[in-house]
């Protein structure tokens, strides 16, 4: 196993560097050397690794979720308060109307299965997206509207939306029963989430406050109480939901709105954190992909994506309107929406592996979206942010 992590360390930082210097996203460079590393081709990665994969790409998502946290502030949240609340659900709904409407004819699947299909492809990828909203924090752009903390706000419930939905096709499609009470498990995880991460927050805040230690250990305490809420959205079940990244967010929100000067501090020990975990989320990200699956894919299955993207940025449009933004904002906003990777790669197989006979469609269009999707959105928003956004003197 440990070949195997420090070839992933030292080819994702390699690929990545590389993909810089001809000007493309450097994610891309991990996601392909992950393909190529993968069991799919090379086969040069241990299957521990490959097993403890979804943990360790978890831990890479609350690393960058806890540091938006810390680099949002609450009074920004609030003059963002609309905006934020639509992108949270109705850019995944409009793709999820056209995935249902147009699967049927474009790859022939029946309204049921599209409706599954949909509810895998819909949902944004914090772990491309929120980066690259911190990076232009950092720089200035968008900052006086508030573009960045509104792109980071609606893309962390974005996630939460569609998975409740999965969940619920996915029980209609594997015994027949589709549970509308179910559906309570969406603002029951928000509001929950939203709860537990203030009561961390806050009283974490009078930890620190009361007890001086130094920021690594800091550091240690909060991710300790990350992997708690994210392990507790696991046990829970039923009809009652929780979002544990929610909450893993909303906890650094807290912290900064309580200690602003430790925020930026622990922000900056996060920073560096994240160097080491972005290679291997990516790079795992990409060893989960079978190029085969690639050749199956046709025309069809392209334009299904692309017509579903569209119609996933006329959402966006629609929850920006009457924002304060200029329509080359609006557009950056939707072009900063694209990006698909970590939940699809996590639930694009489930539905093979219950034998459902969607199943290797779902994967094929999963596979095809995080290989167009996370590179094409990342170059999008990394191309335009300087052209379509203004900067903060």
């Amino acid at each position: 196993m440990l070949f195997s992590l420090a070839l992933v360390l030292i080819s994702g930082l390699v690929s990545g560097f590389c993909f810089q210097r001809i000007h493309l996203p450097s994610l891309v460079g991990m996601i392909v050397t992950g393909i190529i590393l993968g069991p799919h081709v090379l086969d040069l990665l241990d299957e521990t690794i490959l097993l403890v994969s979804p943990d360790l790409r978890r831990i890479a998502l609350i690393i960058i979720l806890t540091r938006a946290g810390l680099s949002l502030d609450v009074r920004d949240l609030k003059k963002i308060g609309r905006p934020a609340f639509l992108m949270s659900f109705l850019p995944a709904s409009f793709e999820m109307s056209a995935i249902i409407l147009f699967a049927p004819s474009f790859i022939g699947l029946d309204r049921l299965d599209s409706a599954l299909l949909a509810s895998v492809l819909a949902a944004v990828s914090p772990a491309v997206v929120v980066p690259r909203m911190i990076g232009l924090m950092e720089r200035g752009w968008g900052v006086d509207k508030n573009i960045p903390q509104l792109v980071m706000a609606g893309a962390g419930v974005d996630d939460v939306y569609v998975i409740v939905l999965f969940s619920s096709f996915l029980s209609l499609s594997s015994d027949g029963i589709f549970s509308f009470a179910s559906l309570f498990r969406i603002p029951s995880s928000i509001l929950l989430g939203i709860a537990g991460g203030v009561f961390c927050g806050y009283y974490l805040s009078r930890l620190f406050s009361c007890f001086h230690m130094r920021d690594s250990i800091k550091v240690i305490i909060i991710l300790s109480i990350s992997f708690f809420l994210v392990s507790l959205e696991d046990a829970v079940s039923g009809l009652v939901g929780f979002s544990g990244l929610i909450a893993v967010m909303v906890m650094g929100i807290t912290l900064a709105k309580f200690l602003p000067i430790a925020a930026r501090r622990l922000g900056m020990k996060y920073s560096k954190l994240w160097i080491c975990s972005e290679l291997l989320l990516f790079v795992l990200v990409g060893s989960c992909v079978d190029p085969k699956y690639m050749l199956l894919s046709g025309p069809s299955a392209l334009g299904l994506i692309f017509i579903s993207l569209l119609f996933r940025m006329g959402g966006v449009w629609i929850s920006v309107s009457k924002s304060g933004l200029d329509p080359r904002e609006k557009l950056f906003c939707s072009f900063a929406y694209i990006p698909k990777a970590t939940v699809q790669a996590a639930m694009g197989s489930v539905p093979l592996s219950m034998g459902l006979s969607c199943g290797d469609t779902v994967l094929t269009m999963s596979v095809l979206a995080v290989l167009v999707t996370a590179p094409l959105g990342a170059l999008l928003t990394d191309a335009s942010c300087q052209r379509l956004l203004c900067k903060k003197e």
